[in-house]
């Protein structure tokens, strides 16, 4: 999975990114401290993970991973060309969805904001106004491109070329490109626009020491567009991330903050990007938490570990992770009769461990 993280700059994007994956980005209370677009990959901690491999006697953890993506802070103006952060939006057009970083935190913390106040609304709407604008002229780009195929009567680029211009208007009137449904006759056509404002949302609201919620304004603002929404404090997520796991703990005890800043963002994209987690382990083999669509198949799951597998699949012996755990292991479970035989159209439920016969 890979998500790309906008904001204004001194938002906090960067302190996050280097909380939530150790990348050592440049950080610094003036704007335009990411020069160049960061990556870095992220384990996603499951205990569930730990508690199969030590069950079966797996030889290696493979944690799910998320890609972060941190481009330089975006500025009003960004699409006419002023800062820096309009030149990397490409960066993050092939991304899954968009951690949108605002900030909630007060100027009494030392870092200065580019307009000299704090008002998360404004910012997501400068951020958002951005998005809107880069989008405007990929669409026009791509309907250059597909108005010759178009001409020539060709069925699928005519479909696509009508839904480009619904999407055309829809941006010039300040509306995202998700809000235009995609035509059936072309099925590829919002993967061949990579719309910044076609992906999922999930705004980041970086909050004081101490607060735990989003402010209200956000939080509403992000389930009238159907985002998700968490509320971190990459200051404090920063200081704890150069800590031991049990130092860690306890200032995270002393802050009132429950758990991870990572393990709260994960949480939340896996939400929204209607994710779930499949296992694969055996003995002396590795143990494999492997993330899957909601509702996708035995078959798409076999997918996601080889297309040749996924090609010679035959069946799948499923059993939930707690049952496995519970049982200690897959003899006990089969003697049980615990371990279940299902064919290419199970559906896969968060926390099976599944082994694919070929």
């Amino acid at each position: 999975m890979k998500v790309g993280i906008v904001g204004l700059p001194n938002a906090g994007k960067s302190t996050l990114f280097n909380a939530l994956t150790s990348g050592g980005a440049q950080t610094g209370d003036y704007p335009f401290t990411t020069i160049e677009p960061n990556v870095a990959v992220a384990r996603v901690p499951d205990e569930r993970l730990e508690a199969v491999a030590e069950t079966v006697r797996s030889s290696e953890l493979v944690p799910a991973t998320i890609d972060f993506h941190d481009i330089a802070g975006l500025v009003k103006g960004a699409s006419e060309g002023e800062g820096l952060g309009n030149q990397f939006l490409a960066s993050i057009r092939e991304t899954d969805a968009i951690c949108h970083v605002v900030r909630c935190h007060s100027l009494d913390s030392g870092v200065p904001h580019p307009d000299g106040r704090v008002d998360p609304l404004a910012d997501i709407e400068t951020i958002e106004t951005e998005l809107v604008l880069a989008d405007f002229e990929q669409v026009e780009r791509r309907l250059n491109r597909v108005g010759k195929g178009a001409k020539s009567g060709d069925p699928e680029a005519i479909a696509e070329h009508a839904w480009l211009q619904a999407v055309r208007e829809a941006l010039a009137a300040g509306r995202p490109a998700r809000s235009v449904p995609l035509p059936a006759a072309a099925p590829d056509a919002a993967r061949n626009l990579q719309a910044l404002t076609s992906k999922p949302i999930l705004y980041v609201a970086n909050v004081d020491e101490g607060d735990s919620e989003p402010p209200e304004a956000v939080s509403s603002h992000a389930a009238a567009v159907g985002a998700g929404v968490v509320a971190v404090s990459a200051r404090i997520e920063g200081e704890l991330a150069e800590l031991d796991p049990a130092e860690a703990e306890e200032m995270r005890e002393s802050y009132g903050v429950e758990g991870s800043g990572l393990a709260r963002l994960v949480r939340a994209a896996y939400d929204l990007l209607e994710l779930i987690t499949f296992f694969t382990a055996g003995e002396d083999k590795e143990a494999v938490a492997r993330p899957l669509h909601r509702g996708a198949t035995a078959l798409e799951a076999a997918g996601t570990i080889h297309t040749e597998i996924m090609e010679a699949f035959v069946k799948a012996e499923v059993i939930g992770w707690q049952q496995l755990v519970e049982t200690g292991g897959y003899v006990a479970a089969r003697d049980r009769g615990l371990l279940r035989i299902e064919g290419r159209d199970y559906p896969v439920a968060d926390g099976d461990v599944i082994t694919i016969k070929v």
